[in-house]
């Protein structure tokens, strides 16, 4: 291969995925982890605009159309911002293809890479049929918080993708005492729960994605405390875990992991406390939905902070490339 070829963009980008290293997968999988936290965000976008119901039918915008075009009873404004979102969709479909093709020619080929990314694109495809129920039962608050847990799950993959790819695959071995491990599944746990928690607040509270979309019949204090409880336990579980890391001189990463995790539970604690006495304004109600799937991901790098699988082996070969005749003369 030429200069021009090594430095040609899409050649490089190519070869990411046809002719993947470990590097390049891992790559790939945090495009997937950064998309499905970005849907997270339009998905906020969507609900703050009351523009769930911009595209009125699926898999059309409207009834005889795929994009938006004009409607009598839908703002254009609307309309841009719900097609907006599921195209993120799509694009997050197609780096989950992407991801799944590169782990499929990868070598050596691993099979538990090869399986985390064949979810993701499958999973996908099931947030797709969700958000068409979604808009089908006319935003009811049960399909549109099953919606929103759909990335959180998908985040799993992703975040396990992104970090095995960068790993080998010796036995995992924990490096901190089953005790730890499993105070770090109940915080994994817990982050968790407070991610159904706020599906519930804003399920309740007065950002339906449309304003004739029907709400949870509970009381939009309560299932604020309640919220708010889960939130401050698993803030507790986090600093008692940071605390025992530090006592038994944890690996300087574990705890580093934690400690990124604290950082964003406190900023997601700020935000939640100024939009709830601010009235929930809507740049807040955005900012806070990505702040929780920025600390899912962290929960989930905690977890996986706590054993080691070894190193990649040492000049681990990209996939070949395909062999070509020689030239016959015509």
């Amino acid at each position: 291969m030429n200069a021009v070829a090594v430095g040609n963009p899409l050649t490089r980008a190519r070869d990411a995925v046809w002719r993947p290293t470990p590097a390049s997968l891992r790559l790939l999988a945090l495009f997937g982890v950064i998309g499905n936290a970005g849907i997270i965000g339009t998905g906020g976008a969507v609900r703050v605009t009351e523009s769930g119901l911009g595209c009125p039918t699926w898999p059309r915008c409207t009834g005889d159309s795929l994009v938006p075009t004009p409607h009598p009873e839908h703002a254009t404004v609307n309309m841009a911002i719900e097609f907006g979102n599921r195209m993120l969709t799509f694009l997050v479909l197609a780096v989950g293809l992407l991801v799944f093709i590169a782990a499929l020619r990868l070598r050596p080929r691993r099979r538990d890479l090869l399986l985390l990314a064949a979810a993701q694109p499958l999973s996908v495809v099931a947030q797709a049929i969700i958000g068409g129920i979604v808009v089908l039962t006319k935003l009811h608050p049960t399909s549109v918080s099953l919606h929103f847990l759909v990335s959180p799950v998908l985040l799993i993959f992703c975040v396990a993708l992104w970090v095995r790819a960068g790993e080998g695959d010796a036995p995992p071995r924990p490096l901190v005492s089953p005790v730890l491990r499993w105070l770090a599944l109940a915080l994994c746990a817990a982050t968790g729960a407070v991610l159904v928690a706020g599906t519930v607040v804003t399920g309740t509270g007065p950002h339906a994605g449309d304003a004739d979309s029907r709400r949870y019949g509970f009381n939009i204090e309560d299932v604020t405390r309640v919220h708010s409880l889960l939130a401050w336990v698993t803030v507790a579980l986090t600093v008692v875990l940071l605390v025992a890391l530090h006592r038994v001189k944890a690996p300087a990463h574990l705890q580093q992991r934690v400690r990124e995790l604290f950082a964003i539970e406190m900023a997601q604690g700020l935000i939640g406390y100024v939009q709830y006495f601010t009235g929930v304004p809507a740049p807040l109600v955005i900012m806070h939905m990505l702040g929780a799937a920025l600390m899912w991901i962290a929960a989930l790098r905690v977890i996986l902070a706590t054993r080691d699988r070894g190193p990649l082996p040492a000049g681990t070969p990209a996939a070949p490339a395909p062999s070509r005749p020689e030239h016959q003369p015509a």
